[in-house]
């Protein structure tokens, strides 16, 4: 058993400035696995970080945790027009996540929000709150053990999924689903199929492209992923997912692209690119589990 002290120790190197991102970010895994009223205290206080990347990594945990807890300080987080747009995306995404109806009312207003990757976020929510509804249920378990802003589709064959996640006259919800149900059958078809997501026309939609491939970890789409992180012109919230990606996948053609991109000038870039060569480090070591937090107290 875990006690309450330990669960504040942890804490407490999540809410230290002076700490590397990295380890900020193991401590917050592993705030996230304990769960429970002491790990989202923990979590919610570090949204007063200056960090974007961090704070975005911190609802995207509580959206995880599914505890419904997290949805007063995930509200403030989404109506909080100073916060960045990413942060207050996934803050939009953990409300879905949660999937209490209760916040369907906030997530439809915010559907109309002027920053379009937030209203894109809200609709998403929505619409996943509405499936629950009419379905009565969860979907079945993701085989990354994630939960998901949409459904897999039914459908399993690749160039019919394909064919449905690129075209961009249908709704971003059923294109969600595409993406998800080729990241469920996995394969180099899969892979490539989705990598040409990263040219579609929404970057929230391209930013989650960047997400799946680095849960696939298949080296299939490093190229892709490496193209994209290096354009300057492209959102720094798509540009963060496909570094983060890279360091999930871990080959050896990821390492000079991250080790050169740790310097960008866009600090989210920057900070993505340092927590992906963690990951990569840890992805090619022995060490038991990323969520460390516990581990590294004891040591």
């Amino acid at each position: 058993m875990v006690t309450e002290e330990e669960v504040t120790a942890v804490g407490r190197t999540l809410l230290d400035a002076a700490q590397p991102l990295p380890v900020r970010f193991r401590a917050l895994f592993t705030l996230r696995n304990l769960g429970g009223p002491a790990a989202i205290e923990c979590i919610v206080r570090a949204f007063a970080d200056s960090s974007a990347l961090l704070k975005h990594e911190l609802a995207f945990c509580l959206g995880q945790m599914r505890d419904r807890a997290a949805i007063p300080a995930l509200l403030g987080v989404l109506r909080d027009s100073q916060q960045e747009p990413m942060v207050r995306h996934e803050a939009g995404e953990a409300l879905g996540a949660i999937g209490d109806p209760e916040v369907l009312d906030v997530l439809r207003h915010y559907s109309e929000d002027p920053v379009v990757e937030v209203a894109e976020t809200c609709q998403l929510a929505v619409r996943r709150l509405e499936w629950l509804q009419e379905h009565g249920e969860e979907p079945g378990t993701s085989p990354y053990h994630s939960v998901d802003p949409a459904p897999p589709a039914e459908e399993t064959d690749v160039a019919t999924l394909r064919e449905a996640l690129l075209d961009e006259s249908r709704p971003l919800f059923d294109r969600y689903r595409a993406m998800f149900a080729l990241r469920n059958l996995g394969g180099r078809a899969a892979v490539l199929a989705l990598a040409d997501g990263l040219r579609a026309g929404s970057a929230l939609f391209r930013h989650e492209i960047g997400y799946v491939l680095g849960q696939m970890q298949d080296e299939a789409c490093v190229p892709q992923l490496t193209a994209t992180l290096g354009s300057r012109t492209e959102n720094p919230m798509v540009r963060h997912e496909c570094a983060e990606a890279l360091g999930s996948i871990a080959r050896p053609s990821c390492l000079d692209t991250l080790r050169a991109f740790a310097h960008d000038e866009e600090r989210v870039v920057r900070e993505s690119c340092e927590v992906a060569l963690d990951m990569y480090e840890y992805e090619n070591s022995p060490q038991f589990q990323y969520a460390d937090g516990l581990c590294r107290l004891q040591a």
